[in-house]
């Protein structure tokens, strides 16, 4: 096994078989909900700080980008599948704009990262924005051109903006692993290193779960 991933498979390994329900919206009117996309590394990591924002209705972990049909979390940890872990959000458009999904997003990951994000390294870990239609694919592109000329890092700004693709969701133990598995989740997370990196790259105004 990658040692990288250790700590993470550890937590795994911690839970066992149980399972868990995803995210469900209780409204009944989802006519004008739209969806994004991202990925930023570890799913468990991503969902807490979309989760928090009102109008998001719900988020699921799951897979995208690559050619293998219903890919497990094996499959994808290991590599070769071509697909990211990503989150998949619903949100209410009334309620909060696909701009301001964006700015938590960039927030929440190192986009100068080409290898993965944090402790976890590989192409399954990248960094990538999965864009739905003609207007997120306008926003997100001017979200990174606009962090680009910001300059706010030495190293360039390597996250991807791409088409979105089949979304696989990932098995039911990997949805809202943070609330069912609270000190699990801590323990990965600060063996990761991820708080400390978001602070290095974007102090105060990263999502650090030490503040």
């Amino acid at each position: 096994m990658n040692t990288t991933r250790l700590t993470r498979w550890l937590a795994l390994l911690l839970l066992g078989c149980v399972t868990f329900n995803s995210n469900a919206s209780s409204d009944t009117d989802k006519t004008h909900y739209q969806t994004a996309t991202f990925a930023g590394g570890c799913f468990w990591c991503m969902e807490p700080p979309f989760d928090k924002l009102d109008g998001v209705i719900s988020t699921t972990s799951g897979y995208t980008g690559g050619k293998k049909k219903d890919p497990t979390y094996k499959e994808v940890s290991r590599g070769g599948t071509g697909h990211a872990e990503v989150i998949q959000i619903i949100y209410d458009p009334a309620r909060i704009s696909y701009d301001e999904l964006l700015n938590e997003f960039w927030h929440n990951i190192d986009p100068t990262n080409a290898n993965g994000q944090f402790c976890d390294w590989g192409d399954q870990y990248r960094s990538e924005i999965y864009y739905h239609n003609a207007e997120q694919e306008k926003l997100a592109k001017l979200s990174k051109a606009a962090l680009i000329e910001l300059k706010p890092f030495d190293a360039p700004v390597v996250t991807a903006v791409t088409p979105a693709s089949t979304f696989y969701p990932a098995e039911d133990y990997h949805q809202d692993y943070y609330q069912k598995n609270p000190v699990r989740y801590k323990f990965y997370r600060y063996g990761c290193g991820r708080d400390k990196r978001l602070e290095e790259l974007w102090g105060k105004t990263a999502n650090s779960e030490q503040h």
